[in-house]
Protein backbone atom coordinates (compact mmCIF):
# COMPACT_ATOMS: atom_id res chain seq x y z
CA UNK A 1 0.00 0.00 0.00
CA UNK A 2 1.15 3.51 -0.82
CA UNK A 3 2.21 5.30 2.38
CA UNK A 4 0.93 8.67 1.15
CA UNK A 5 -2.45 7.16 0.32
CA UNK A 6 -2.67 5.56 3.76
CA UNK A 7 -1.75 8.85 5.48
CA UNK A 8 -4.24 10.67 3.25
CA UNK A 9 -6.96 8.18 4.16
CA UNK A 10 -6.25 8.62 7.86
CA UNK A 11 -6.13 12.42 7.55
CA UNK A 12 -9.44 12.54 5.77
CA UNK A 13 -11.06 10.07 8.14
CA UNK A 14 -9.85 12.22 11.04
CA UNK A 15 -11.34 15.32 9.38
CA UNK A 16 -14.68 13.59 8.83
CA UNK A 17 -14.80 12.29 12.41
CA UNK A 18 -13.87 15.73 13.80
CA UNK A 19 -16.63 17.31 11.74
CA UNK A 20 -19.25 14.73 12.76
CA UNK A 21 -18.28 15.07 16.44
CA UNK A 22 -18.41 18.86 16.22
CA UNK A 23 -21.88 18.82 14.70
CA UNK A 24 -23.22 16.18 17.08
CA UNK A 25 -21.74 17.59 20.32
CA UNK A 26 -22.66 21.20 19.59
CA UNK A 27 -25.99 20.14 18.05
CA UNK A 28 -25.29 22.77 15.42
CA UNK A 29 -23.88 22.92 11.92
CA UNK A 30 -23.18 26.65 12.05
CA UNK A 31 -20.07 27.54 10.06
CA UNK A 32 -20.18 24.34 7.99
CA UNK A 33 -20.89 24.52 4.27
CA UNK A 34 -23.59 22.02 3.40
CA UNK A 35 -22.67 22.44 -0.25
CA UNK A 36 -19.09 21.29 0.37
CA UNK A 37 -20.41 18.27 2.24
CA UNK A 38 -22.80 17.40 -0.60
CA UNK A 39 -19.88 17.65 -3.03
CA UNK A 40 -17.82 15.30 -0.86
CA UNK A 41 -20.74 12.85 -0.76
CA UNK A 42 -20.89 12.99 -4.57
CA UNK A 43 -17.11 12.51 -4.72
CA UNK A 44 -17.15 9.36 -2.59
CA UNK A 45 -20.24 7.93 -4.25
CA UNK A 46 -18.78 8.40 -7.74
CA UNK A 47 -15.35 7.12 -6.72
CA UNK A 48 -16.51 4.05 -4.86
CA UNK A 49 -19.21 2.72 -7.18
CA UNK A 50 -16.74 -0.04 -7.98
CA UNK A 51 -17.48 -1.34 -4.49
CA UNK A 52 -20.01 -3.67 -6.10
CA UNK A 53 -17.76 -4.89 -8.92
CA UNK A 54 -14.14 -4.97 -7.67
CA UNK A 55 -12.86 -6.45 -4.43
CA UNK A 56 -9.31 -5.37 -3.58
CA UNK A 57 -8.97 -5.89 0.17
CA UNK A 58 -10.95 -5.75 3.38
CA UNK A 59 -9.25 -2.43 4.28
CA UNK A 60 -10.22 -0.92 0.93
CA UNK A 61 -13.83 -2.12 1.14
CA UNK A 62 -14.24 -0.93 4.74
CA UNK A 63 -12.78 2.49 3.98
CA UNK A 64 -15.10 2.91 1.00
CA UNK A 65 -18.16 2.05 3.08
CA UNK A 66 -17.04 4.32 5.95
CA UNK A 67 -16.39 7.29 3.64
CA UNK A 68 -19.76 6.96 1.92
CA UNK A 69 -21.66 6.42 5.18
CA UNK A 70 -19.94 9.32 6.97
CA UNK A 71 -20.44 11.66 4.02
CA UNK A 72 -24.14 10.99 3.80
CA UNK A 73 -24.49 11.13 7.59
CA UNK A 74 -22.90 14.58 7.56
CA UNK A 75 -25.24 15.76 4.80
CA UNK A 76 -28.22 14.33 6.71
CA UNK A 77 -27.16 16.10 9.93
CA UNK A 78 -26.78 19.43 8.12
CA UNK A 79 -29.92 19.36 5.98
CA UNK A 80 -32.27 17.41 8.25
CA UNK A 81 -31.37 16.84 11.89
CA UNK A 82 -29.85 20.30 12.59
CA UNK A 83 -31.42 22.17 9.69
CA UNK A 84 -32.41 25.10 11.94
CA UNK A 85 -28.73 25.87 12.62
CA UNK A 86 -27.61 25.67 8.98
CA UNK A 87 -26.52 29.06 7.63
CA UNK A 88 -27.90 28.93 4.10
CA UNK A 89 -27.65 32.70 3.76
CA UNK A 90 -23.84 32.50 3.71
CA UNK A 91 -23.52 29.13 1.94
CA UNK A 92 -24.17 30.63 -1.49
CA UNK A 93 -21.37 29.24 -3.65
CA UNK A 94 -22.70 28.13 -7.05
CA UNK A 95 -21.63 24.49 -7.13
CA UNK A 96 -22.63 24.06 -10.76
CA UNK A 97 -19.49 26.06 -11.58
CA UNK A 98 -17.54 23.18 -10.05
CA UNK A 99 -19.60 20.15 -11.05
CA UNK A 100 -20.11 20.91 -14.74
CA UNK A 101 -16.46 21.67 -15.66
CA UNK A 102 -15.13 18.71 -13.66
CA UNK A 103 -17.68 16.40 -15.31
CA UNK A 104 -16.71 17.64 -18.78
CA UNK A 105 -13.01 17.33 -17.96
CA UNK A 106 -13.51 13.80 -16.62
CA UNK A 107 -15.30 12.83 -19.80
CA UNK A 108 -12.51 14.27 -21.97
CA UNK A 109 -9.41 13.43 -19.91
CA UNK A 110 -9.48 9.99 -18.31
CA UNK A 111 -7.37 6.86 -18.27
CA UNK A 112 -9.90 4.47 -19.81
CA UNK A 113 -13.18 5.42 -21.46
CA UNK A 114 -15.48 3.28 -19.29
CA UNK A 115 -18.30 4.50 -17.02
CA UNK A 116 -16.53 3.55 -13.77
CA UNK A 117 -13.25 5.13 -14.88
CA UNK A 118 -14.99 8.34 -15.96
CA UNK A 119 -16.80 8.49 -12.60
CA UNK A 120 -13.56 7.80 -10.73
CA UNK A 121 -11.79 10.56 -12.69
CA UNK A 122 -14.71 12.92 -12.07
CA UNK A 123 -14.41 12.23 -8.34
CA UNK A 124 -10.70 13.06 -8.37
CA UNK A 125 -11.27 16.35 -10.19
CA UNK A 126 -14.28 17.27 -8.05
CA UNK A 127 -12.51 16.44 -4.79
CA UNK A 128 -9.78 18.94 -5.63
CA UNK A 129 -12.34 21.78 -5.64
CA UNK A 130 -15.04 20.49 -3.24
CA UNK A 131 -13.65 22.53 -0.35
CA UNK A 132 -14.18 25.82 -2.21
CA UNK A 133 -17.78 26.38 -0.96
CA UNK A 134 -16.47 26.03 2.62
CA UNK A 135 -13.67 28.52 1.98
CA UNK A 136 -16.12 30.87 0.26
CA UNK A 137 -18.45 30.66 3.25
CA UNK A 138 -15.61 31.40 5.68
CA UNK A 139 -14.53 34.37 3.55
CA UNK A 140 -18.11 35.73 3.47
CA UNK A 141 -18.62 35.48 7.21
CA UNK A 142 -15.08 36.61 8.01
CA UNK A 143 -14.78 34.07 10.81
CA UNK A 144 -14.28 30.38 11.36
CA UNK A 145 -14.89 28.41 14.51
CA UNK A 146 -11.88 26.63 15.96
CA UNK A 147 -13.18 23.23 14.94
CA UNK A 148 -13.89 24.46 11.41
CA UNK A 149 -10.30 25.69 11.21
CA UNK A 150 -9.06 22.29 12.40
CA UNK A 151 -11.27 20.57 9.83
CA UNK A 152 -9.89 22.78 7.04
CA UNK A 153 -6.32 22.14 8.22
CA UNK A 154 -6.79 18.38 8.13
CA UNK A 155 -8.42 18.55 4.68
CA UNK A 156 -5.47 20.58 3.40
CA UNK A 157 -3.10 17.99 4.89
CA UNK A 158 -5.08 15.39 2.95
CA UNK A 159 -4.68 17.38 -0.27
CA UNK A 160 -0.93 17.62 0.40
CA UNK A 161 -0.69 13.84 0.86
CA UNK A 162 -2.69 13.28 -2.32
CA UNK A 163 -0.41 15.70 -4.16
CA UNK A 164 2.63 13.70 -3.04
CA UNK A 165 0.88 10.47 -3.99
CA UNK A 166 0.08 11.94 -7.40
CA UNK A 167 3.72 12.97 -7.88
CA UNK A 168 4.90 9.45 -7.04
CA UNK A 169 2.30 8.07 -9.46
CA UNK A 170 3.47 10.44 -12.21
CA UNK A 171 7.15 9.75 -11.82
CA UNK A 172 7.03 6.05 -10.86
CA UNK A 173 4.30 4.85 -13.23
CA UNK A 174 4.78 2.43 -16.12
CA UNK A 175 1.96 4.21 -17.92
CA UNK A 176 4.03 7.37 -18.12
CA UNK A 177 2.71 8.77 -21.42
CA UNK A 178 -0.75 9.45 -19.98
CA UNK A 179 0.53 10.78 -16.69
CA UNK A 180 3.25 12.96 -18.20
CA UNK A 181 0.76 14.50 -20.61
CA UNK A 182 -1.80 15.28 -17.88
CA UNK A 183 0.59 15.95 -14.97
CA UNK A 184 1.34 19.61 -15.75
CA UNK A 185 -2.37 20.45 -15.41
CA UNK A 186 -2.57 18.95 -11.93
CA UNK A 187 0.81 20.10 -10.68
CA UNK A 188 -0.20 23.72 -11.33
CA UNK A 189 -3.39 23.12 -9.34
CA UNK A 190 -1.38 22.06 -6.30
Amino acid sequence: MNLFRFLGDLSHLLAIILLLLKIWKSRSCAGISGKSQVLFAVVFTARYLDLFTNYISLYNTCMKVVYIACSFTTVWLIYSKFKATYDGNHDTFRVEFLVVPTAILAFLVNHDFTPLEILWTFSIYLESVAILPQLFMVSKTGEAETITSHYLFVVFCLLDKKKKSFHSLVFDSDDSFFFYSVAPIFIKCF
